[in-house]
């Protein structure tokens, strides 16, 4: 029975990275989908009476932590109006703060909180800047649902909406991430002393403090 078992573990474990990878980040991002635009359908579906503004900003906290958690061990994953600059600056502010929460040579957060202080993050966003069409600040939390209503039949009536304002929630995030991932850079990585120089410090140190002993 245990030759069978680990013959079927063999068998289902895959072996390229790449395919890991993007099974983890699918399952991630159907977890942050499934909670976050849960709670917004439950809340439009409902007409207020199951949610409100609140619970979807949970919703999306929960939603988002639940997902690093689930795939952040395989992946790295962890993610309004025209024009996008809500989308660009909620974005920024997003990876910005990720990259400080996952900074080892910053404050950073506790090993295993990391997740936790994630969702906070995208609670703070969406208390902040929620009011702009729902903060949309990952691609996915937006081009997911409107690929699913189509081919549900509303058709590609979806994508023309409003003057085909489909893209800004596409296109507002990539840039986001690019513009908080480079403030990060020059304003706080970039200064960060390197621990080879304190290494030979301290290597010098040692040696200093053995010739003063031996002699």
């Amino acid at each position: 029975m245990e030759g069978n078992k680990r013959t079927m573990r063999e068998r289902c474990t895959l072996r390229k990275d790449i395919i890991k990878e993007f099974l983890a980040e699918f399952l991630g991002t159907f977890i942050l989908i499934l909670f976050g635009c849960g709670s917004v359908a439950q809340t439009v579906l409902s007409r207020g009476e199951l949610g409100e503004p609140l619970t979807i900003h949970i919703g999306f906290t929960l939603g988002v932590m639940l997902a690093v958690y689930v795939a952040g061990g395989v992946s790295e994953w962890d993610h309004n109006t025209v024009p996008p600059a809500p989308q660009v600056i909620g974005a920024a502010a997003l990876i910005l703060c990720i990259l400080a929460i996952t900074d080892k040579k910053n404050t950073g957060a506790p090993k295993g909180m990391e997740p936790l202080a994630v969702g906070l993050t995208i609670l703070a966003i969406g208390v902040s800047m929620g009011l702009n069409c729902g903060y949309p600040i990952n691609p996915a939390r937006d081009l997911a649902p409107r690929l699913f209503t189509a081919m549900a039949g509303w058709g590609f009536e979806v994508f023309s909406a409003g003057n085909c304002w489909f893209w800004i929630p596409v296109a507002g995030p990539l840039v986001g991430g690019v513009v908080g991932a480079t403030i990060y850079f020059l304003l706080i990585e970039l200064h960060h002393p390197e621990p080879q120089r304190h290494a030979q410090d301290d290597n010098n140190v040692k040696e200093k403090y053995e010739i003063v002993t031996m002699s």
